[in-house]
């Protein structure tokens, strides 16, 4: 199946991190098709700082500078503007770079988030790559109950997580999270095969590092596959591993990752009458991505359920147990 792949003319290529910039590594599959041009960290057309009252987006992240914050504002300001949100601040652990940020971008920046609270009704956070910042950020906007989406990967490890939902439900605040990945043709297809069950299921996918990149592959399969998941062991490391992940009602999945090579994300699907190989067209999930966090935003409650979300964090911290690699370990 894998000779199968079929080479896409995107940015999930060779590129480790250290020779380009997490706002570059994805650009190119991303933005194809979407009618987003991103020049350097600066966000073209951007609008004023006025918004609509009751669709006003805050960023919240660590260093404002990076590829997320520049793809979703755009998204927001072009794809999505029809859906009237706006960006109408934002703020940074690092406020050097967050302030420069936010100038060339023409939304405005607050010094704190209870600063920031006062101009927004929904939070984004952010800091796609230092998940460890995230528990921070999140009891910095938590207090003020507003809808709020947190980014991939959602926390460094499992504890971390139940913590942030924990004190998501103390305060009543609503959160979801997600990698991009949720979004995609293979899940569009997979609805089409209904009521055929999957029963198996293998994906594929790159990127800069296995600790930064491995969410995506396994949103993948996770939001085909559901949350009953009950063991995985891990095979390889470094530059190529692979997950195998047993569900139950006899239903098993894989998952390859290989870091810093052109590995462009992919799936194949079984069911009891045939296996589909599903490329995944990468020009649309961080708009799709953007839209459903839209629909969170109106509707005031998480559209993804919290046991996939926590089922993801199982998955990545078997697959760093040592134990993995000799057998399977249950979660």
């Amino acid at each position: 199946m894998e000779s199968k792949l079929v080479t896409m003319k995107n940015s999930f290529g060779p590129s480790a991190r250290a020779k380009c910039p997490r706002r570059e590594f994805l650009q190119t599959a991303s933005l194809a098709g979407t009618g987003i041009v991103v020049i350097g960290s600066r966000l073209h057309g951007a609008e004023g700082a006025s918004s609509t009252s009751g669709r006003r987006i805050g960023f919240v992240d660590d260093n404002l500078d990076n590829y997320h914050s520049n793809v979703f504002l755009k998204a927001l300001r072009e794809p999505l503007k029809e859906r009237g949100f706006t960006v109408s601040g934002c703020t940074g652990l690092q406020e050097t770079p967050g302030r420069v940020w936010a100038e060339k971008n023409s939304v405005p920046y607050f010094d704190s988030a209870a600063a920031l609270n006062t101009a927004v009704d929904f939070f984004m956070v952010l800091a796609p790559s230092t998940p460890e910042t995230h528990l921070q950020l999140c009891r910095r906007v938590f207090p003020f109950r507003k809808p709020t989406y947190v980014d991939k990967t959602f926390a460094p490890d499992l504890a971390i997580a139940r913590e942030i939902f924990a004190l998501a439900d103390q305060h009543g605040t609503p959160v979801q999270t997600t990698s991009a990945l949720r979004y995609t043709n293979v899940q569009d297809q997979v609805r089409k095969l209904a009521p055929a069950k999957v029963e198996h299921m293998i994906a594929w996918g790159g990127g800069g590092s296995f600790a930064e990149y491995a969410i995506h592959p396994l949103e993948l399969l996770v939001s085909v596959m559901g949350h009953e998941a009950t063991a995985l062991m891990r095979r390889g490391i470094g530059h190529r591993s692979q997950l195998l992940i047993d569900f139950t009602g006899d239903r098993t999945g894989v998952v390859n990752v290989y870091p810093q090579s052109n590995t462009p994300f992919a799936a194949s699907v079984t069911t009891e009458k045939a296996t589909l190989h599903l490329p995944v067209d990468s020009s649309k999930i961080f708009v799709n991505n953007a839209s459903a966090i839209l629909d969170f935003f109106t509707a005031g409650k998480p559209n993804i359920d919290r046991r996939e979300s926590l089922l993801l964090m199982r998955l990545l911290d078997a697959a760093k147990d040592p134990r993995a690699l000799k057998a399977f370990v249950p979660l």
